[in-house]
């Protein structure tokens, strides 16, 4: 079963989203969990966070930064053009613990999986504090979306050129220096992001759930190719996440496990351009330049 692609827009820069036909998934979908995908036959199975969804019109939203061979194949997908397989939805769904006062934190692309997470915390009754964090004004998107889902809302930039300048640990620690009283900190972005506002966190004993996106293959837990440690215990992201207590986490194994395959990556990426494919069903042809 083929998936077509509904809509195609850019975001900011690198990154775009992507409307798909995907009934199945969007009637289970809930917030937290993500989708593996293979463009064509000859493809990857990568993994996707769900950033939104529709039951009524069966589609699925993910939001795709441009990184490797196929988010770069992805890229150049057009509106109508098909998804070969689409697995899921996959993993635990995100926790909403009762009303309280819960700070989001998105670095980078890691807004996108935590729109659905910040709906779900506000339509449950909680008070919401969103803090995005980009390297500039240009990787910044959905800010209007993500502000009208907040109560409190913030913006840092690495280069200062919107927002405040400075890390997302910035805010945070402003607000808890203040005595804002915080039941819990959900945070998803770069490891080192996700282990700096972790350790802020353990100081002032918040309950603090991290997202982890590490390398994965069938998205069953058989593979095992995302074991993470967690506490004295191995954990499977697929099936066991991808939502953990940030303060059990060992960012610095995890960190180490997603440079294994660096070297294969960049091979296959830099013979992207030796092929040829649509991103139609059956289109795909390797002919060699």
């Amino acid at each position: 079963m083929s998936h077509t692609i509904i809509k195609k827009q850019g975001l900011a820069r690198n990154i775009f989203m992507m409307e798909i036909k995907a009934p199945l998934v969007a009637q289970k979908h809930q917030a937290g969990q993500f989708i593996i995908l293979r463009l064509h036959d000859k493809g990857e199975r990568i993994p996707l966070s769900i950033v939104d969804s529709d039951k009524e019109q069966g589609t699925i939203t993910l939001v795709i930064q441009v990184v490797g061979k196929t988010t770069k194949e992805m890229e150049r997908c057009n509106e109508g053009d098909s998804v070969l397989d689409i697995f899921g939805p996959l993993g635990k769904p995100t926790l909403i613990h009762e009303k309280g006062t819960v700070v989001a934190i998105g670095g980078g692309l890691g807004a996108a999986p935590l729109h659905p997470i910040l709906k779900a915390l506000k339509k449950a009754g909680n008070r919401t504090i969103t803090i995005l964090g980009a390297q500039s004004k240009e990787n910044i998107f959905w800010e209007v979306k993500m502000k009208a889902l907040s109560h409190d809302f913030h913006i840092t930039t690495d280069d200062g050129s919107y927002g405040e300048k400075g890390l997302v640990s910035a805010p945070l620690q402003r607000l808890l220096q203040e005595g804002t009283k915080i039941d819990r900190v959900y945070c998803i972005g770069p490891v080192f992001m996700m282990k700096a506002i972790s350790n802020l966190t353990k100081e002032y004993k918040i309950p603090t759930i991290v997202s982890l996106n590490p390398i994965m293959v069938d998205g069953t837990g058989m593979c095992g190719g995302c074991r993470v440690t967690v506490g004295n215990d191995t954990k499977f992201a697929c099936v066991d996440g991808p939502e953990f207590d940030g303060h059990q986490v060992d960012f610095d194994e995890l960190h180490k496990r997603l440079q294994f395959y660096t070297k294969h990556e960049e091979f296959a990426e830099s013979h992207l351009e030796k092929e040829r494919h649509q991103c139609k069903l059956g289109d795909f042809n390797n002919e060699k330049e």
